[in-house]
C-alpha cells in the first residue's frame, strides 16, 4: 500500500516513529498483569483486591503497556509515565514486606494511567480537527505553487477552488484548498484556460506547424521571507490543507500558465539559483522551433488576446541554458522576479 504524501506522510512518520518507540517495549509488558496477578495471589493479603481490580481495568482499557524490564526499556518514556514507574520500582527493590509492595505497584499503575492518557491525546488530534480548527502549520522557504484541478469547495461559506501544492523541492501535497483573497480570480482564469484549451488544442500553431498542447496555470508564493499559513481541516470526513491566502501579503502572489507537463519544473526553475526570466521580441527565432518550447511560447502569445491581463512570449533560462515558454496573468506579485521580465532572450548566448 503507497504511504501518505505531503502533510499526511510527515504526520504519519511522526507517528510511526512515536510507535516504533513504544513497539520496542510492547512485547514483555503484556507478561506484567500476569506477573502482578502472581505476587497478589502469593501474599494472599485482601489489601490487594482493590489494587487487583485496578490493574484489570487498565489491562482491558490500554493498548499499549510498558514492560516493566528495566531501566533501558523506561528511558523512552515521557517523564510525567517515567517518574512512578521508576518510584515504584525503587519501593519494590528496597522494601520486601507487604506495605512496600502494594505503593510500589500503585506507582507504576499510575505511571501505566498516565502514559495511556498521554497516548490518547497525542494521537487523536490528528484524525478529529474540526473544519474551523486552529491546527496552523507554516511552510518556505522558496517558491511554493498552487495548481487548480477545476474542482471547487464549500469552505468558510464560500466558494473555494481546489487543488496541489508544489512545494520548492518538487514535493507535492495533493488535496490543498486555496481560501481567501483571489479564490474567484483563479477559478475564474483556470475556467478561461480551460475553455481555450477545448477550443486550439487540436489545431496547429502556424509558425511552427505544430500541434497545440494543454495549457495549466500555477499560482506562485513567494515564500522567502514569509511563511505560507496552512490549516488542516476536516471537511465530510475528508482531510484538507488550507492556504490561507489573506493572511498572505498580495505582493508575494502571482499567476501563471505554462504546458501542464511542465508546471512542476517551472516551480522546480524559480527555486534552482542562476534561473532568470525573459521576454521573447516578436521576431524571436523562438517561435519557430519545432518542438515544445516554439509552440508553447506561441500558445501563451495567443491565449493572451482571450484572457485579459494575461501576457505571454516568457520564457525561463535556466543555468543549463534549459528554456521554458510561459506566460503570466493575474494575481501579480510585484515581489516576484518572474512576473514581469525586465530583459530580452537571445538564443544565440
Amino acid at each position: 500500500m503507497q504511504k501518505p504524501r505531503g502533510l499526511d506522510g510527515i504526520l504519519g512518520k511522526m507517528g510511526d516513529n512515536v510507535k516504533g518507540n513504544l513497539g520496542k517495549i510492547k512485547g514483555k509488558i503484556e507478561e506484567f498483569p500476569k506477573y502482578l496477578d502472581e505476587r497478589l495471589e502469593e501474599i494472599g493479603d485482601k489489601t490487594y483486591e482493590k489494587l487487583k481490580e485496578t490493574k484489570n481495568k487498565l489491562s482491558e482499557y490500554i493498548p499499549i503497556y510498558i514492560p516493566i524490564v528495566g531501566g533501558a526499556a523506561i528511558v523512552p518514556l515521557p517523564t510525567y509515565a517515567k517518574a512512578p514507574i521508576l518510584a515504584g520500582l525503587q519501593i519494590i527493590k528496597l522494601y520486601k514486606d507487604t506495605k512496600g509492595k502494594i505503593l510500589g505497584y500503585g506507582l507504576i499503575l499510575g505511571g501505566i494511567t498516565a502514559l495511556g492518557l498521554g497516548i490518547m491525546f497525542l494521537f487523536n488530534p490528528i484524525h478529529s480537527l474540526p473544519s474551523n480548527n486552529e491546527h496552523v502549520q507554516y511552510l518556505g522557504s522558496g517558491y511554493i505553487g498552487f495548481v487548480p484541478n477545476g474542482q471547487t469547495i464549500s469552505y468558510n461559506g464560500h466558494i473555494d477552488p481546489e487543488g496541489e501544492l508544489i512545494l520548492p523541492n518538487g514535493t507535492k501535497i495533493q488535496d490543498v484548498i486555496w481560501d481567501g483573497q483571489y479564490a474567484g480570480t483563479i477559478i475564474q482564469n483556470h475556467n478561461q484556460i480551460d475553455t481555450l484549451n477545448n477550443q486550439f488544442v487540436g489545431q496547429t500553431d502556424p509558425i511552427n506547424n505544430q500541434p497545440y498542447v494543454l495549457l495549466k496555470d500555477v499560482y506562485v508564493i513567494d515564500a522567502n521571507n514569509i511563511k505560507v499559513p496552512i490549516q488542516q481541516a476536516i471537511i465530510n470526513g475528508q482531510t484538507y490543507y488550507v492556504i490561507e491566502a489573506n493572511k498572505i501579503n498580495s505582493a508575494d502572489i502571482a499567476g501563471f500558465y505554462t504546458y501542464q507537463g511542465w508546471v512542476s519544473n517551472f516551480v522546480e526553475a524559480m527555486n534552482t539559483p542562476g534561473t532568470y526570466a525573459a521576454g521573447l521580441p516578436g521576431n524571436s527565432p523562438v517561435f519557430q522551433w519545432e518542438n515544445l518550447t516554439g509552440t508553447v511560447a506561441y500558445q501563451t502569445m495567443l491565449y493572451q488576446h482571450y484572457i485579459p491581463a494575461f501576457n505571454g512570449g516568457y520564457v525561463l533560462v535556466l543555468p543549463n541554458k534549459t528554456t521554458i515558454s510561459y506566460g503570466a496573468g493575474t494575481p501579480s506579485g510585484s515581489a516576484i522576479p518572474f512576473d514581469f521580465p525586465q530583459q530580452g532572450y537571445n538564443p544565440s548566448n
